[in-house]
């Protein structure tokens, strides 16, 4: 089974970076407010960017990287500018 890690843009602009086993059913729930009290308070969300992984350990592990991630460097990852990253 493929866990995704996954980039929301917030209506304020920020973006969101989550972790789930079901990615369709988790934009669901963010769109609904129930996923999380940062996104719920931030709607309408757009996902921007996903990838898949192998096991939930390493989607977590994904989605903590990239939480200590700059800005700028989300961005080159969505945009698939490697180079810059």
């Amino acid at each position: 089974m493929p866990f995704y890690v996954y980039i929301l843009r917030c209506s304020d602009g920020s973006y969101y970076t989550g972790h789930t086993d079901d990615l369709d059913a988790r934009m669901a729930q963010h769109s609904d407010g129930v996923a999380s009290a940062y996104t719920a308070k931030r709607r309408p969300l757009t996902l921007l960017w996903a990838t898949d992984c192998q096991t939930r350990e390493e989607a977590f592990e994904l989605e903590r990287r990239l939480h200590g991630w700059s800005r700028a460097k989300k961005e080159a990852l969505m945009r698939g500018d490697f180079e810059a990253l």
